[in-house]
């Protein structure tokens, strides 16, 4: 472990978090997108996060999708409404996506603390020697 390596843990996990904050952002902006009945609704998309290979931090494993079926609603004055009058809305819940944003948004800034407070350290360190 190198002296650095403080900053470049918490360095990945400012990058896997604001990837995150992405993901829930697209989420939100597309909350009440509507499509036909017959279209795919957006689907959600949800980061998996894992150690980073070298174990040193964590990394993006990959992006999981939700469902396309969405979910139903009548709105019968909607231009894309079907013969029925339904339209479909991607099936995300607003209350767990702002939940999801709060808890990456706190992450992102205990992993920036985490540098800024490495890099004081580090600061002071090389000012020891000095008289």
């Amino acid at each position: 472990m190198s002296i650095f390596d403080a900053i470049g843990i918490a360095g990945t996990g400012v990058t896997v978090n604001r990837k995150w904050m992405d993901a829930v952002s697209d989420n939100l902006a597309n909350i009440n997108t509507a499509t036909r009945t017959s279209d795919p609704a957006y689907e959600a998309k949800y980061v998996v996060a894992a150690e980073a290979a070298d174990g040193k931090g964590t990394q993006v494993a990959g992006v999981v999708t939700g469902s396309a079926e969405g979910r139903r609603v009548y709105e019968p004055t909607n231009p894309l409404a079907d013969a029925q009058g339904y339209v479909k809305y991607p099936d995300i819940d607003m209350s767990s996506q702002m939940t999801s944003l709060m808890m990456a948004q706190r992450a992102y800034q205990a992993n920036l603390q985490t540098i800024t407070t490495a890099k004081e350290a580090y600061t002071s360190a090389l000012q020891l020697g000095k008289g």
